[in-house]
This record gives C-alpha cells, sequence and structure tokens, in this order.
C-alpha cells in the first residue's frame, strides 16, 4: 500500500484525510504541531451543517475523531524538514524521526508572522534568510545566528555548523525549548536590530552589546507552510504556495491547500481545497509505479 503524508491537521489536512483514507489505496498520516488559528475561535456560525454555533475547538475535535474512525493516524510532533529522496520520494524528518511518503499534502494554515525585529526585513536577501538549507553555501566559513527558540530554530543552527564556521541562536529573551548541540552557542538577551551597511553585519542587543554575524536565519515557532514549501524547491512566495486547479504545485506528488495557498481564509474554502487535493492525491498514487 502507498502512503501519504498530511502536514496539517486543521479543516483542509483532515478533509484531505477523510477522503484518502476511504479511497484504500494508500495509508494515511497526518503530523500535527498542536497549533492551530482555528481552535481560537470562540464561535463559527457561517458553517454549512450547524444550527447552533460552534467552537473552532470543538470543530476541529469532530474532524480529529471522524478521520482516526476511518483509520488515519494522527501524530503530534513537529516538523523539521522535508526532502526528495533519490527515487522521487518524500522523507519527512520530524521530531520523532523520520519516514519516506509516496505523496505530501502541505495544509499548515498560513504563512508564519516574522518576528517584530528593527532590521529583519530591510536585510531580507541581504543577509537575512528564512531556510538554512537553501542558504547555508553562501555563509561557508562565516559566522551566523539563528533567531527562535525551540526544536526548529536547533535544527536549521544545526544544519548550518556543518558549513559555518560559528553558529548562535539567538532565543530573543525567551528560553530555549530545546536540546543544545555541544557546537552551538545560545544567547537569551532580548533583540533590538539586525544591522548592517548594505548587508547584514551583527545583531544589536537590549543591553547595548552586539554580536557579529554575517547571515541571520529566521526560525521563530516551527516550520511554516511556505517555508515546508522552497525547501523543497516548489513555487511560493512570503504568503502563499501557488498550486493548480487541482491544488498540485510544481513538485510531482506535493500538494498544498487551506490558508497556506492565500486567497479567503475561511473553514469552507479549507474544506474544499483539502477533498479537491486528497482526489489528486489519489489519482497521483494510482498512476504513479512508485
Amino acid at each position: 500500500m502507498k502512503k501519504a503524508l498530511i502536514i496539517g491537521a486543521g479543516p483542509a489536512g483532515i478533509s484531505a484525510s477523510l477522503y484518502l483514507a476511504r479511497s484504500g489505496i494508500a495509508s494515511v498520516t497526518v503530523v500535527s504541531n498542536g497549533i492551530s488559528s482555528l481552535e481560537k475561535a470562540e464561535k463559527i456560525e457561517n458553517y454549512f451543517g450547524f444550527a447552533e454555533p460552534v467552537s473552532g475547538a470543538e470543530l476541529l475535535e469532530n474532524g480529529k475523531a471522524g478521520a482516526k474512525r476511518l483509520g488515519v493516524k494522527i501524530i503530534e510532533a513537529e516538523l523539521l524538514e522535508l526532502n526528495l529522496t533519490s527515487d522521487l520520494r518524500f522523507e519527512a524528518e520530524t521530531t520523532i524521526g523520520k519516514e519516506t511518503y509516496d505523496s505530501v499534502l502541505i495544509a499548515t494554515g498560513a504563512a508564519r508572522k516574522k518576528p517584530d525585529i528593527e532590521g529583519v526585513k530591510e536585510f531580507e536577501g541581504k543577509g537575512v534568510s528564512y531556510c538554512a538549507v537553501c542558504d547555508a553555501f553562501f555563509y561557508r566559513g562565516k559566522s551566523v545566528a539563528v533567531i527562535g527558540d525551540g526544536e526548529y530554530a536547533v535544527h536549521e543552527a544545526v544544519t548550518l555548523s556543518s558549513t559555518s564556521s560559528d553558529v548562535t541562536i539567538l532565543t530573543n529573551g525567551n528560553s530555549l525549548k530545546a536540546e543544545l548541540p555541544g557546537n552551538i552557542k545560545c544567547i537569551d538577551k532580548k533583540i533590538t536590530a539586525v544591522a548592517g551597511n548594505s548587508r547584514v553585519e551583527s545583531v544589536l542587543f537590549e543591553d547595548n552589546s552586539r554580536l557579529e554575524a554575517s547571515g541571520v536565519f529566521i526560525a521563530v515557532g516551527t516550520a511554516g507552510s511556505t517555508e515546508i514549501a522552497r525547501k523543497i524547491g516548489a513555487a511560493a512566495d512570503e504568503k502563499k504556495i501557488y498550486v493548480g486547479q487541482s491544488m498540485e504545485t510544481n513538485i510531482p506528488g506535493l500538494y498544498a491547500a487551506g490558508d497556506c495557498t492565500g486567497g479567503l481564509l475561511q473553514v469552507s474554502k479549507a474544506v474544499s481545497e483539502g477533498a479537491a487535493a486528497a482526489m489528486s492525491m489519489i489519482r497521483f498514487l494510482k498512476n504513479s509505479g512508485k
């Protein structure tokens, strides 16, 4: 049996999992980091089928329960990286291990918010990056910093440590929520600015100290939808992943649905796109010789 991975347990991801599970063509795994904007919605009263308002949390739990009833495996973990293998399958690395899949749906919601730090936006493409795998090459033998305080930040730092001379994680005043490898340093001071002339040269802190760095990598929270897509070579900008009418990306076997594709940020749209993506994945898996 083929294996399908869905990244995100919101309306788009769970909707897709139902169709995939019912098709019988693939075992279905949903990986969720437990964070959903829908869960924060106190009342939803514009969704079909409910006579009375329903909370976002209740809608999510009902959706997950239905998926589990059909045999969908839902795991609580953080996705760290998604890569193409030599045989054009997808290797997903999460905080609980690695697994290979035949097709993947990205349904992780809208793009992550950038840290509100002076200089981050101004130096994008001039020393500020959002992808260690993509840009580590440009910082060979140089000192770099990673802004973040979780597993994703540590993962990016480890990636950079194989090429950069010096890697420092900057938690921006927060406590580090992951184990720190011995070859990587950590500074927990509050950041005031990313500074430089034509390119990044340093990071400034609230106590007026500074860290010299040629590059600053943003890894706040968990890996966002567009970061996941761009790292594997899928077409995306800072706000959305580009898909066709069947929710397909430019990478065969890779699909996206829900808020991460832009447009109307509504449950009904996410559910619809999840169903459309699942039907496309089913056709892909049936026709795939892998």
